[in-house]
């Protein structure tokens, strides 16, 4: 039987974890995130909302070690619960990590049309009242089929590309926020809160889940981890994961924030390298922030393709879906259908253009709650049924129930009506859509297990 190659190591597991996380939605859609909470409200935000998810990233953190399968979520709900649960927790989880491919395949093409003018023309059609343009189409359609080459030939390609991607966006991003604080002024902070301040807190902890999921996909990669890796090192990148990727986002949203008057701004393009722009009085600053941008969005999607295609080999693999998608490539050793089967639909779901952006955050943030609060309930039920597999102490219970309650708090600030910021019917369309088509992918997977 053919196995996936077993070539990673600690660098690698954190560049996937921190690396799948954060994308180049503080590019895009900065001016959604301030006018959501505001100055300090979004930076409250990101903090708080992150440090929520710590422990969560500590029940990963346990049964990445405990039980180091590409299933994740599909292993550790299948242990105590039923096959539907199982399948539905993997199948939302794929979605969450899917759903970021056609989002950072669209984003190269508004990235590089800022970068050159030129490149916002040809337009074919639009969408919800914006343009898809030709030049866009070729670029994210161009990247996409670069990425998929790159994980069906081999994890060590992806992983090194990762790595690359991963800290040469570190770099760039302490060079362009050290050089822009310089000139910022506290004046510039106004308004702290755009809201009332929970209110607006609130709003932005409604889309971290969206922008900071990524610190699980280590447990993706758990069966190529290198001979001599050691196993706590999982729980090490994690929770590593988690710390910069907090960090990054409350140093981003206060930079933005204190060096240039963000609320003259917020109807610009590109927010953050506007802002940028007018602290420095100089276009070059723009560059090396569109260059942070690049990579980061290599980085971010080449993380979520990792995550999405392994979770899609192991419902192939136990037959949840059609068992083609558990195919591993016989000399490459990578999940060569699921692979294919990911750039596919990544493809196919990037001709929607820029409609996509908004409403596929939203419903990426409950996709992920859900799956979060799925692996939550099944560490206490594995502590609970099976202690010969892991064994939690009341401390440990009570930190697994946490990161439960916050999970399932997550998902219903979205699905709750009264709550500000929840589902409009465009988000309720979407996620209909996908669980219908996660009925007809297991009516297919049980008849090909048959």
């Amino acid at each position: 039987m053919n196995t996936l190659a077993r070539q990673l190591r600690a660098t690698d597991y954190f560049t996937l974890g921190w690396g799948t996380m954060v994308g180049v939605g503080w590019l895009l859609i900065m001016d959604d995130w301030l006018l959501r909470g505001g100055a300090l409200g979004a930076l409250l935000g990101f903090v708080i909302g992150g440090a929520l998810l710590l422990p969560i990233g500590w029940v990963y953190g346990k049964l990445v070690v405990a039980m180091p399968d590409a299933a994740g979520e599909i292993a550790y709900t299948s242990a105590v619960f039923s096959r539907r649960i199982s399948f539905a927790t993997g199948w939302m989880m794929t979605l969450a990590y899917f759903i970021v491919c056609p989002w950072e395949a669209v984003a190269v093409g508004r990235i590089a049309g800022y970068i050159v003018p030129g490149l916002d023309s040809v337009e074919l059609y639009r969408i919800a009242g914006r343009p898809v343009f030709l030049p866009h189409l070729i670029l994210g359609l161009a990247l996409t089929a670069l990425l998929t080459l790159l994980n069906y030939r081999g994890v060590r390609l992806s992983a090194t590309f990762q790595n690359w991607t991963s800290f040469g966006t570190l770099a760039l991003f302490v060079v362009f926020v050290a050089l822009g604080v310089r000139r910022g002024s506290s004046a510039n902070l106004q308004p702290l809160f755009t809201h009332t301040p929970l209110v607006s807190i609130l709003l932005v902890i409604q889309i971290v889940p969206y922008f900071m999921t990524g610190f699980e996909s280590v447990g993706k990669a758990a069966e190529e981890a290198s001979p001599d890796f050691r196993s706590r090192g999982f729980f090490r990148a994690i929770w590593m994961a988690i710390f910069i990727g907090i960090i990054f986002y409350a140093s981003i949203v206060a930079a933005v924030a204190f060096v240039a008057p963000w609320r003259q701004l917020t109807g610009e393009k590109f927010m953050t390298a506007v802002a940028f722009q007018r602290a420095l009085g100089s276009r070059w600053i723009v560059q090396i922030i569109m260059a942070a941008a690049l990579l980061s969005l290599l980085k971010c999607f080449n993380g979520n393709f990792v995550a999405a295609s392994r979770l899609l080999f192991a419902l192939g693999r136990r037959g949840m879906v059609d068992s083609r998608a558990g195919t591993i490539h016989a000399r490459h050793q990578t999940p060569s259908a699921a692979v294919l089967c990911i750039g596919l639909a990544t493809a196919a779901c990037m001709l929607l253009g820029d409609a996509i952006l908004v409403p596929v955050t939203e419903v990426g943030s409950v996709a992920c709650a859900l799956g979060w609060s799925a692996t939550c309930a099944a560490c206490l039920a594995l502590a609970r049924t099976r202690p010969n597999v892991l064994m939690l102490s009341a401390a440990e219970r009570a930190v697994a129930s946490l990161g439960l309650a916050v999970g399932i708090a997550m998902a219903l600030m979205k699905l709750i009506p009264r709550v500000p910021g929840h589902f409009t019917i465009y988000e309720w369309l979407a996620l209909a859509i996908w669980i219908a088509l996660g009925a007809a992918a297991s009516m297919v997977g049980t008849k090909s297990a048959n």
